[in-house]
């Protein structure tokens, strides 16, 4: 019989898990993502599970399902919220498919850099999206996000200079909404779909185009499938490491404690690691055959604003953490 990915991941559900409660560890939290096993996210995450390990004194185990193993962003969403699993790592972007919050720090040229970004998210506006998450979500985020990085658009048919060169273009967007309407303002012709099929969809160019932060477009090989990379810094997302609140509110509180640590810990590493990664990667991605350009994000900024983008995202997403977004980032808009 042929094994496929899809048959691994149908094996790896159907398949009995540890007991909760095994011998060998008092508890076992079963933590699923979808970085492949190069990157920096799945690197500080087995080191977080050791030092777990260690400062727990073999009370807690993490097993790490990684690189979409049990299926894509939005599926390891749903298994997180059912108690399939206990902790995912959705971008605020993911989960704003259940809770259009938490793409308030991912909105358009919200951000400048990192040093209003961070702030914001160890601060005000993240403990305001924290909150939400755990009133609405039946999730528990641990405080520190980790880093994603910073959007850029890649094509296999033309750079991408202005907006102009956006129209009716095919790219591939995660299952977001501010994403998806971010280049439907702009009038290109955006299709969702999960990280999984990406690779595929660009390769048989069902889409012509996606975005990505830089390291991830060279964890995947995207290059492979794409001439060009425009330099565009459109949006930044984060991961939140999020456990089904029933698993979370069933821990004893030192133990929570340890885990909570050993994830927000490793989120500081980890976020230094994207930043390293950020310098080096356009070389490396330049000597396999990627054309780069910085496009003109005047005219993408005019577009959203004329567009109505951040006039419609403010009533969705409320006044206060609007506003809040704003006192960190300027004004949008």
């Amino acid at each position: 019989m042929r094994t496929t990915r899809r048959s691994l991941m149908g094996a790896a559900l159907a398949a009995p898990l540890p007991p909760r409660f095994a011998k060998a560890a008092e508890f076992s939290l079963r933590v699923a993502h979808t970085a492949p096993l190069t990157f920096p996210l799945h690197i500080r995450l087995t080191e977080a599970a050791d030092q777990v390990a260690k400062d727990s004194n073999g009370r807690v185990e993490l097993q790490i399902f990684p690189d979409s193993q049990l299926g894509g962003d939005n599926d390891l969403l749903s298994q997180a919220r059912s108690g399939a699993i206990d902790f995912c790592q959705p971008t605020g972007q993911i989960l704003a498919s259940i809770l259009p919050v938490t793409a308030t720090s991912a909105l358009g040229f919200a951000w400048s850099g990192y040093d209003k970004l961070w702030p914001a998210m160890d601060g005000e506006l993240g403990s305001y999206i924290r909150a939400q998450i755990t009133a609405k979500a039946g999730l528990v985020p641990m405080e520190r996000m980790w880093d994603l990085g910073f959007r850029h658009i890649t094509t296999s048919t033309k750079p991408i200079k202005t907006a102009d060169d956006l129209v009716g273009l095919k790219i591939r967007t995660p299952v977001a909404p501010s994403l998806v309407t971010l280049f439907k303002t702009l009038k290109a012709a955006p299709l969702a779909m999960q990280f999984t099929e990406l690779y595929s969809a660009l390769q048989t160019h069902i889409a012509d185009a996606q975005e990505n932060p830089l390291a991830l477009i060279q964890a995947t090989k995207l290059y492979e499938v794409q001439k060009y990379c425009s330099l565009t810094a459109h949006v930044w997302d984060g991961h939140w490491w999020v456990c089904n609140a029933a698993t979370w509110n069933g821990l004893p509180e030192p133990v929570r404690q340890v885990v909570a640590k050993g994830f927000n810990d490793a989120a500081l590493k980890e976020r230094a690691d994207i930043a390293s990664k950020d310098a080096s990667v356009r070389g490396d991605l330049e000597s396999k055959g990627l054309v780069f350009n910085t496009a003109d994000t005047t005219s993408f900024r005019e577009g959203l604003r004329t567009g109505g983008f951040y006039k419609d995202w403010r009533e969705r997403l409320g006044a206060e953490p609007f506003a809040i977004l704003e006192k960190y980032a300027g004004k949008l808009g």
